[in-house]
């Protein structure tokens, strides 16, 4: 199988997606999903129209003080900015599984296990891959503040909840590009323009690997993303039909204001990537059902995630179990995402059909996943830790809500 070079494919200039079709293509899967047709002209004019507009926040969708942590991240100095930025990070589902303990000139990365996802992340594959994403953003942050950052992984084996002893010896203040990036970056699962990565931009990503245990791998030739489009669709599919991983996954999604306040955390309707119409219809409605969040998410992993993907990206790790690779990949992964949002592009991670992997080992029995996603892979002595998809966006992502600092220290 042809796979992933740093040179894109088809080298056409397609033009950009018109809103027109963006809109047709997200209003069909919508509506479907949410059976919203009817009901959306039964209540408009009515007080309790109204009454949802103001209750989830239609308008000013990001104000409150789930959203503050967005824009007072650089305000604080020392190992408390530090953490700051580090609550930005990237993580699965947003779950922020992420605690910190600050001592003097030392930052303690803890895992906050009441956090998992239960039988979404069997083995803790995602929550590790989070903790390294907030690693990345905390090395980066100490960096800007003045200090020079020195990482130790698992530096007491006897408590597995401690990941990683960050020590902040003075050293010459550098506020990188990266770090520039951590306020803007934010995941986008709307569509992209139909529009190429350029070949430079995969090589220097790809560059951004600079610890062994972790590499890059593309994936950019049409035949090859559209196999493994339609295995993410099929993986998707997988864990909306299994009951455990169904609700587990659910339990995430924060339906309205009232939620987002009180959890400051998870999935969100702004964060769906919808165009702005119909974020807002979305909200007007009753909170969907898991069966409809679960149709709507299948939906648009078909119609918009994996039709609309530029190219998708591969972590590779030697073992995808082993904690310490899992953190190096986070770190990769986040380093990644800020070096894209600095070029304009965006990404979005996609990792259901590792998901279904982990699920089917931890049953005992081999998943069908296993060989199709190695064979895309294209590296017999890696394995895939973590997937996304890149590109050029139709429209902006939306912040998502995080605990402040002062709900993550220890």
């Amino acid at each position: 199988m042809a796979m992933a070079t740093t040179d894109a494919e088809d080298t056409r200039p397609p033009p950009d997606v018109p809103p027109a079709a963006d809109n047709t293509m997200q209003r069909r899967g919508f509506l479907r999903a949410t059976g919203a047709g009817a009901l959306t002209v039964a209540v408009v004019g009515t007080g309790a129209l109204s009454y949802r507009a103001y209750d989830n926040r239609i308008l000013g969708a990001d104000a409150g003080d789930a959203f503050d942590a967005w824009r007072h991240w650089r305000e604080d100095s020392g190992a408390r900015g530090a953490v700051a930025a580090a609550v930005l990070a990237a993580s699965p589902h947003n779950t922020q599984p992420w605690l910190f303990h600050i001592d003097g000139d030392r930052i303690d990365v803890l895992a906050d296990t009441a956090r998992r996802m239960g039988s979404v992340d069997p083995y803790s594959r995602e929550l590790h891959i989070g903790l390294g994403c907030a690693l990345e953003n905390l090395v980066l942050a100490a960096r800007a503040r003045g200090f020079a950052p020195g990482v130790t992984l698992r530096p007491d084996v006897g408590r597995p909840d401690l990941v990683a002893r960050v020590i902040l010896p003075a050293g010459r203040r550098h506020a990188s590009e990266l770090y520039e990036a951590i306020g803007s970056r934010h995941t986008n699962r709307g569509p992209y323009r139909d529009k190429p990565v350029a070949a430079g931009t995969l090589t220097e990503l790809a560059e951004l690997a600079d610890e062994p245990p972790a590499s890059l791998a593309w994936v950019t030739a049409r035949d090859d993303r559209d196999s493994l489009g339609r295995l993410m669709v099929e993986a998707a599919r997988a864990i909306t039909s299994d009951e455990e991983q169904s609700r587990d996954n659910f339990a995430w999604f924060r339906a309205g204001a009232d939620d987002i306040a009180a959890h400051k955390d998870g999935l969100t309707l702004d964060g769906q990537g919808l165009s702005p119409l119909f974020s807002s219809v979305a909200k007007l409605l009753p909170a969907a059902s898991r069966t409809r969040g679960d149709t709507f998410w299948v939906e648009q992993t078909r119609k918009v995630h994996t039709a609309t993907a530029a190219a998708y990206g591969f972590v590779l790790v030697a073992d995808p179990h082993d904690t310490a690779q899992q953190l190096i990949g986070g770190r990769l992964l986040q380093r990644i995402h800020l070096a894209v949002t600095a070029r304009g592009l965006v990404l979005q991670h996609m990792n259901q059909i590792s998901e279904r992997i982990d699920r089917d080992q931890s049953l005992g029995r081999s998943s069908a996943f296993t060989p199709q996603l190695a064979a895309l892979a294209g590296h017999p002595d890696r394995q895939v830790l973590a997937t996304f998809r890149l590109g050029h966006p139709v429209r902006t992502g939306r912040r998502s809500p995080r605990r402040p600092v002062k709900e993550v220290l220890q």
